[in-house]
């Protein structure tokens, strides 16, 4: 179940420069996402609520602060898909991908301890498969959109944010309810800084509709709630490497889809990244599995 909530969340890129190419904005990306995704978990709360007979006892402060740390996600969408809109879709991946050291240097700086050497390792992993995934060693070098850049580094800060205070509230309540929580605080950002016009204007029956469904459901159903059920049982370790799917799913969809060149230094770099992950959560995996031998 990560493995697949990883795959789902990394076709999304491909399926938001489709959309783009029909025509469609950023808002309307963004906006449609979260709406339809919205209106899906809080069917599911509703529905589970219904027949299990159960209520949610958590305070009214404690969703509303999950719906405020919510806006972090939906600045992560707002970055991305605008990165996704002026660089290739295989390079916006390899941007949202530095939160794996952005999150390191955070955690070291709020903790106020120097990172490991294992830690050191794995950024320095980061930035020469980065280098090597975006083709800045080969000789033909890309001609990139520096500002499309800088949105993807903003979206990976903001993923950095929304991973450091996703475990911080919330952890009492069912993962469908959580979801739907940190869902609203990203809908009602994203519906302030772009208010939802395309509900009325004609763009739903013009197409926009087969891509709000498609992007709710990979991007805003599938990933929570199957990491949800499938944390659990695969153990943090695992499942973080098992999440680095998204990498290489991403790339392949570019390529394959869009008909983005995707050169074989690009595949070392991926493979570079995937390394990084594998090695920064390796202790964590040890740790589980010996926890569970010292359970049996």
């Amino acid at each position: 179940m990560v493995f697949l909530g990883a795959c789902s969340f990394g076709i999304l890129s491909t399926f938001v420069k489709l959309a783009y190419n029909e025509g469609f904005t950023l808002g309307e990306v963004t906006g449609i996402q979260v709406f339809f995704g919205l209106i899906v978990l809080w069917t599911i709360v509703l529905l589970r609520q219904l027949f299990s007979g159960r209520s949610n006892s958590t305070s009214l402060r404690e969703k509303l602060k999950l719906a405020a740390m919510g806006t972090s996600s939906g600045l992560v969408s707002i970055f991305y898909y605008k990165c996704v809109q002026m660089v290739p879709a295989s390079i916006a991946i390899l941007l949202l991908m530095q939160f794996t050291w952005m999150s390191m240097l955070l955690e070291a700086v709020t903790n106020r301890k120097v990172p490991s050497l294992t830690q050191t390792a794995t950024v320095a992993l980061v930035l020469l498969g980065t280098a090597l995934a975006g083709r800045l060693v080969s000789g033909n070098l890309p001609d990139f959109n520096l500002v499309g850049i800088g949105y993807g580094l903003l979206a990976a800060f903001f993923y950095t944010v929304f991973i450091l205070i996703n475990g911080a509230a919330g952890n009492n309540m069912h993962p469908t309810t959580k979801s739907a929580l940190l869902l609203t605080g990203s809908c009602v950002l994203i519906f302030t800084i772009f208010p939802p016009v395309f509900l009325v204007n004609g763009a739903l029956a013009n197409g926009l509709f087969k891509w709000g469904m498609g992007l709710a459901l990979f991007g805003t159903v599938i990933p929570p709630l199957f990491y949800a059920f499938g944390t659990p049982k695969a153990g943090l370790g695992l499942s973080a490497i098992l999440s680095a799917a998204e990498l290489p799913v991403a790339v392949l969809m570019s390529n394959v889809v869009l008909k983005e060149e995707v050169v074989p230094v690009q595949w070392l770099g991926v493979a570079v990244i995937l390394a990084a992950i594998v090695l920064s959560n390796i202790s964590s995996l040890r740790k589980s599995r010996r926890d569970k031998t010292a359970m049996a």
